[in-house]
């Protein structure tokens, strides 16, 4: 293989246009209507299920493998059932734009919903407009996939950053075109696990009138209590769904037990001392202590705790900053001309850029001044700090396949928290911004690095991951006011929203000030941040060691999740360690498939059985 790591920018580039890009970019169809309806479908179905998860976990799930396998079965299925109608597979490449619409419709425009409005919503006690969130996702989606643009080409084509999750996502690609039983093995595990995901979610939540039996939705152990608080109380119950068990099987070992420890901790020392000392109340006597009062207390540590971690490693990674900010003069210079021409027709030019980050931008400051009051250059700032976080983002994701979003969003916080300490709508929706839009720009990079590896035209997945955000952002503003009519919802049993809680305790922190806490409250969370600290140093002093320390976004997470939820998210990351120790192929195969599919089949099946609610066909 020729070493590419000595050759000038512009040789590179003409390399991959002459060895990756001629034979596949320039004659396999991409970009075409049928691999964005189907981008598009998928995309907006898997929001639902992001939408879902982020409300009970904080956590994000990723589209664009999932969407590959389900895209490539599918239209494989179809051809076979009407093969006068449908007469050829899907390409590569056009699987390839249909995973970039599905990633903009199912992640892009959805983000800031779990986070920054959930915790608005909190604040003000009153519901979102739908015509506010669709417009509002509309435009930061808009402003992150343009900031990609003149990024693409320094990070992807001349600095040749690895974009973990993208090669992945290529690899992905290459294997199912390549053996067509398997891509059908793992469609079929996935629609087998969100059959019972689907039926699960059916038994439990689905009370009919048809329906005189339902499954109960936990199983306490047994009459157990500690300092007179039953377990029931303090969330620590055998949870009877999947859904948990399946994220925790994709998010891994480490951060798994992490939760647990930390729920441990939490749940069964911490929070049972402060019920007995009175510290911890009932916010209504008649009910009891209720997971929301004891969150109102463990927040501070929790969020202490993942606030921290998230900075340290932006300071370890001074020398990624300092390339990305050092890229700010190089993002979107071409090559000599030759390879301009070379790449004329392939490349996204920057007046594309210009063209939808200024109008985009503009009408995310006069919706800041005119629906939240943010003065315009307090607006203003908010964009053009979008800039510069993005770029950080982007290159935090090439080089680690870590997107700090959340601590982009504190950045932009803290900066506020100076600007307007007073003003908690101030603090959360100009973060809103550039978290959600950096976010964007790292997950359309991703998707361009996997078309960069196949062969395929920048523009036409630009395009693509463009017609994915209208589709997205109708069915995320639909969905949204169906699962969460009104603020009540969200920081109790339902939906703990633990992202949302961290984004209204900073605000709430920066606006009122520590004397707000009470003198509990103050040691736990400088004992979080201490712990959010020490954690990474560690892991950074003891590389080898780093699975036997727990990881402090995990560990703070459990503070603001209920314990039944640790609990499940254990069993199932346990599962799959057990699995790829003893079957190490099957895994690789199996793991992913079959836990997007249980999470997607309840969560979905949840979805539909709110609507019916909202709609009256059911009883509750």
């Amino acid at each position: 293989m020729e070493d590419l790591t000595k050759q000038t920018p512009e040789d590179v580039e003409r390399h991959w246009y002459e060895n990756v890009y001629k034979g596949s970019g320039d004659t396999l169809p991409q970009l075409t209507v049928r691999a964005i309806i189907m981008g598009s479908l998928l995309g907006c179905i898997m929001s639902l299920t992001n939408i879902y998860v982020g409300l009970k976990t904080g956590w994000g799930l990723g589209v664009a493998i999932t969407a590959c396998i389900l895209s490539f079965s599918i239209w494989r299925g179809l051809r076979v059932v009407m093969p006068f109608v449908i007469r050829s597979d899907f390409s590569i490449l056009e699987n390839n734009c249909m995973q970039s619409t599905a990633t903009a419709a199912g992640v892009s425009v959805g983000g800031t919903m779990v986070s920054a409005i959930a915790a608005m919503m909190m604040i003000t006690g009153k519901p979102m407009n739908f015509w506010i969130l669709l417009w509002w996702n509309i435009l930061l989606a808009i402003v992150g996939v343009a900031m990609a643009v003149p990024m693409k080409r320094q990070m992807i084509n001349r600095e040749q950053l690895r974009f973990p999750s993208g090669t992945a996502a290529a690899e992905t690609l290459r294997s199912l075109h390549a053996t067509v039983t398997g891509a059908v093995q793992k469609a079929r595990a996935l629609g087998v696990a969100g059959l019972v995901g689907a039926v699960v979610a059916w038994v439990r939540d689905g009370t009919f009138l048809f329906m005189p039996w339902n499954m109960p939705s936990s199983v306490p152990f047994g009459k157990l209590a500690i300092l007179g608080t039953p377990l029931r109380t303090l969330t620590m119950q055998w949870d009877l769904g999947l859904v948990m068990i399946g994220a925790g099987a994709i998010m891994g070992f480490r951060v798994a037990w992490s939760m647990l420890l930390g729920a441990v901790v939490n749940y069964l020392v911490l929070a049972p001392i402060m019920i007995h000392r009175g510290v911890i109340v009932a916010g209504d006597p008649q009910a009891g202590i209720a997971f929301r009062d004891i969150t109102r207390w463990s927040l501070w540590a929790g969020a202490s705790m993942m606030v921290v971690a998230s900075f340290v490693p932006l300071f370890f990674q001074g020398k990624t900053i300092g390339r990305a900010l050092a890229g700010l003069t190089r993002m979107g210079r071409g090559g000599d001309r030759k390879t301009q021409d070379l790449l004329a027709s392939i490349e996204v030019p920057n007046s594309w850029f210009w063209a939808f980050f200024i109008p985009a931008g503009a009408a995310l400051v006069w919706m800041q001044h005119h629906y939240w009051q943010i003065s315009v250059p307090m607006g203003v700032l908010s964009v053009l700090l979008t800039f510069v976080l993005s770029v950080v983002a982007c290159r935090a994701t090439g080089e680690t396949d870590t997107t700090p979003v959340g601590a982009l969003g504190k950045v932009t916080q803290l900066t506020y928290g100076a600007l307007a300490p007073s003003n908690m709508t101030t603090n959360i929706m100009t973060a809103s911004v550039t978290a959600n839009a950096s976010g964007c720009a790292a997950d359309l990079l991703t998707d361009l690095k996997s078309g960069y590896l196949l062969g395929a035209n920048a523009r036409k997945q630009f395009i693509a991951q463009m017609a994915g955000i209208l589709p997205g952002a109708i069915v995320v503003g639909l969905a949204w006011n169906v699962l969460v009519p009104n603020a009540e919802v969200l920081g109790g049993d339902k939906f703990p929203a633990p992202a949302a809680m961290v984004w209204k305790g900073v605000a709430e922190f920066l606006s009122l000030g520590v004397g707000s806490l009470h003198p509990t409250a103050r040691i736990a969370a400088v004992c979080g941040a201490l712990l959010g600290l020490i954690l990474p140093l560690l892991e950074r002093a003891f590389p080898k060691k780093k699975k036997f320390i727990p990881n402090p976004i995990g560990l703070g997470l459990s503070f603001v999740v209920q314990g039944f939820n640790c609990i499940s998210m254990f069993v199932g990351a346990l599962i799959a360690l057990v699995l790829t120790k003893a079957r190490p192929k099957t895994a690789e195969d199996y793991v992913i498939p079959v836990a997007s599919g249980v999470i997607a089949g309840e969560s979905l099946m949840a979805v539909v059985i709110t609507l019916m609610f909202a709609l009256g066909v059911a009883s509750k």
